[in-house]
């Protein structure tokens, strides 16, 4: 068959069957991602049915779906409220990170993994997936929160953190001297900053040139920024999905509400087909032999990002319902796990068990954190639940 035939078909029934599943995620009241993620299993390397053809769409689509995500979340604050935020949570993002890094670099070295592998399973474990937090916030129509920005604080945190990391483990990974590692880290960091200050102090400039009254005008504009901005934070070595984000609060007043309007059918395609590309990439035969280390990690880490959330929510006066809702929407983990992992098994400084392991692990992760963030409140308020007084005994 021709291969733009095959290419087509196969695309045209992956998305028709998003749609099945959006559906049925919809009828039993879930948020979809953890249905998309095991069509993607079905689809995939050792799935039921292989899809070739869509590959490298579904790569280059699953970008644009993270970007997308973050843009949009992006648009729903200002870089004020982001500093505010950042200044109010740094404490949290400093335990986030010790809560949720060792369990990973515990287990590496565990296994005999060395420290170089202890570097890579410590940041997998570490950073939650901002698109999917993105997402589940979202489809649970919880952006007006108040536990949201304190999410939202330690979800940049760990994004700028990456901007720190990575280079670090490019170099480790790499051999890289000492002094090179620190020019990287320098660049990354100046990177960051100056985004940040053109989003605080110019902000209404940036709203002004991708605004327009016509609605396919203003698309193209918005789309391409977003694209250009985070590739050219990616090829500085700073996470594209920071890049998008801070895109996103540069815009500002209606010119943010009506880019939220325009984009939020694109998002949910390319976010879709995102979720979707990660299932395509994982074999599930890699699965089962690592399927025990996998889910312990899953359920140790688990209980550090719930803390995380917790403790950090309840500093700034949430309720508990809050809190508990704070620490499940972190409990995902996702595509910059998959590139942390993907960066050290290519460069072969680790075995390829690792590799194994992570996928196993994210996969666990990025369908037990929508079900908690989904079910933890109703769990919360029966566990709150006073308990019926008993009748007093009759003599």
């Amino acid at each position: 068959m021709d291969p733009l035939a095959l290419t087509l078909i196969e695309l045209g029934a992956v998305v028709f069957c998003l749609g099945l599943l959006a559906r049925l995620a919809e009828r039993i009241g879930m948020s979809p991602i953890p249905l998309y993620l095991v069509g993607g299993l079905f689809f995939g390397a050792g799935g039921f049915m292989e899809f070739k053809g869509i590959q490298e769409f579904a790569h280059i689509s699953g970008e644009i779906g993270v970007i997308l995500l973050l843009l949009m979340l992006g648009l729903e604050y200002t870089a004020t409220e982001l500093v505010t935020g950042l200044r109010r949570s740094w404490q949290a993002g400093v335990l986030d990170f010790i809560l949720n890094f060792l369990p990973g670099a515990g287990l590496a070295i565990f296994l005999g993994w060395g420290l170089v592998g202890a570097m890579v399973m410590g940041g997998v474990t570490y950073i939650s997936s901002s698109g999917i937090a993105a997402k589940v916030i979202t489809d649970l129509g919880r952006v007006g929160n108040r536990e949201t920005p304190t999410i939202l604080s330690i979800l940049v945190f760990e994004d700028l953190a990456m901007a720190l990391y990575l280079p670090i483990l490019t170099a480790i990974l790499a051999g890289v001297s000492f002094l090179g590692g620190l020019q990287t880290v320098g660049i990354s960091l100046a990177v960051v900053t100056v985004v940040l200050m053109v989003a605080l102090r110019h902000g209404h400039r940036v709203s002004k040139a991708v605004h327009s009254e016509n609605s396919e005008v203003f698309l193209l504009n918005l789309l391409g920024a977003a694209l250009l901005v985070a590739g050219l934070a990616s090829a500085l070595q700073v996470s594209a999905a920071v890049g998008a984000f801070m895109l996103g609060i540069a815009i500002s007043g209606v010119t943010a509400h009506n880019a939220t309007r325009i984009l939020e059918p694109l998002r949910d395609l390319f976010a879709a087909i995102f979720f979707v590309a990660f299932g395509l990439n994982t074999d599930p035969s890699s699965i089962p032999p690592v399927i025990g280390w996998a889910l312990a990690l899953a359920l140790l880490t688990a209980v550090t990002k719930m803390l995380t959330g917790y403790w950090a929510a309840k500093r700034v006066g949430i309720a508990v319902p809050g809190r508990f809702r704070a620490g499940a929407t972190l409990i995902a983990r996702g595509e910059f796990s998959i590139v942390i992992a993907g960066l050290a098994v290519a460069s072969g400084a680790v075995l390829p068990e690792l590799a194994a392991l992570a996928t196993a692990y994210v996969l666990i992760m990025a369908i037990l954190g929508p079900l908690a963030a989904k079910y933890i409140e109703p769990l919360v308020r029966v566990w709150r639940r006073p308990a019926k007084p008993q009748p007093a005994a009759v003599a």
